[in-house]
């Protein structure tokens, strides 16, 4: 290149450098550079020193190119147009590749404080635990309390989907808490509470029995979705004690219609489901206290479950009781089995199908008992000693 020692030693902190012993006038130096990357960038930001107006000249460019012309930048010590296309960068948006490169470019580069406005954008001020869990807090229960029920389920979707990303990020995890998520659970249960008792006394009150119906739906679709993200952060162990322990509740959704309450058997159906697939990991007491809780409620709202709810599952519900149920002792087995199948036989289709259960469970208590004693009368063990 053909360029002015003057408008390179003015602009550039390098050149300056460079020239500094040259000053005869009328004669020409030459300046190498050597380990160069992109000829083409080079050229482009030495052309950058005759521009009265850079900042002009840098519209319309992708952020791809605004970032190697910033290292060349950088590199030559050219102060204007770093300070250009920081500028610039700080001002256009950026896709989610874009942004990435940003910060990545800009963390190789160093320029100080120079840098701090553009990755504003990304980065926050350090926030203690507490700080962040209060943030998700007022966010969760914001979407909890949601009025528009169309926002509210769309903002669950969002909520989720971000929430399962953070986990799969171990180098930059963010997640909630449990303390969180158990906060929530125990203002839905409180919220579940007041609604059922308010329609075990529905005749003596003012309320309306669609705006009831439609506050318990929502109070159990809510505690359904943090239960899911509990299961999903493999932290619902303790929740199935917690809905085991619901006996209050328990007794209160059996006084009033199903039509009322059958959302609430779908959580039971949740904790079913986890435990069966093993990704609920809780001790034997728990697991049978939380049948004998619920079990009943769940058998009894069953059928309303499947029919006025398209995404209830009645073939993964079935499969995750009959799993649910085998984890037992065989006493509890028999005991929960034998009352099934009186109920089913009377019900049909509107109690849940748990055949695999207990064809298992007959081949335990009967056949498998009948067959290893016939092989324990002739098992015979022959013990060898061989020489060291």
């Amino acid at each position: 290149m053909d360029v002015h020692r003057r408008v390179l030693s003015e602009k550039s902190r390098f050149f300056a450098e460079k020239l500094s012993q040259r000053r005869e006038k009328g004669v020409s130096h030459t300046v190498e550079i050597s380990e160069c990357d992109d000829v083409e960038v080079y050229v482009e930001t030495v052309v950058l020193m005759y521009c009265d107006d850079l900042k002009k000249r840098l519209i319309g460019e992708n952020v791809t190119k605004v970032l190697a012309l910033l290292k060349v930048s950088a590199a030559i010590m050219f102060d204007a147009g770093i300070s250009s296309c920081l500028e610039y960068l700080e001002a256009v948006p950026w896709s989610e590749a874009e942004e990435e490169k940003v910060v990545s470019h800009l963390s190789q580069l160093e320029l100080d404080g120079s840098m701090t406005e553009v990755l504003q954008r990304v980065s926050s001020e350090p926030s203690t635990s507490a700080r962040s869990d209060g943030i998700l807090l007022n966010l969760l229960s914001g979407v909890l309390q949601a009025k528009d029920d169309k926002a509210r389920r769309e903002m669950k979707t969002l909520f989720s989907r971000l929430l399962r990303e953070d986990s799969f990020d171990d180098d930059n995890r963010f997640d909630v808490s449990k303390d969180t998520l158990y906060h929530l659970c125990h203002r839905c249960l409180s919220s579940l509470v007041l609604c059922l008792s308010e329609a075990t006394a529905i005749d003596g009150s003012r309320r309306d029995r669609g705006v009831l119906m439609a506050e318990i739906a929502r109070e159990a679709d809510n505690l359904q979705w943090i239960v899911d993200i509990l299961i999903e952060k493999r932290m619902a162990n303790d929740f199935v004690k917690l809905w085991a322990d619901q006996r209050e509740l328990a007794e209160l959704h059996s006084k009033i219609p199903t039509m009322y309450r059958h959302e609430i058997s779908r959580i039971t159906a949740q904790l079913c489901i986890a435990i069966g697939r093993g990704n609920i990991l809780v001790g034997k007491e728990s697991r049978f206290s939380l049948l004998a809780t619920w079990l009943e409620a769940l058998y009894d709202d069953f059928g309303w479950m499947r029919s006025a709810s398209k995404s209830v599952d009645k073939k993964l519900v079935e499969d995750g009781l009959s799993h649910t149920i085998l984890t037992l002792s065989m006493r509890q087995q028999q005991a929960i089995l034998l009352k099934w199948f009186d109920r089913f036989l009377n019900k049909g289709d509107d109690c849940p199908n748990i055949q695999r259960a207990f064809e298992v469970w007959w081949r335990r208590a009967f056949i498998r008992q009948y067959t290893d004693a016939e092989d324990s009368s002739q098992l015979q063990i022959t013990v060898c000693s061989y020489p060291s």
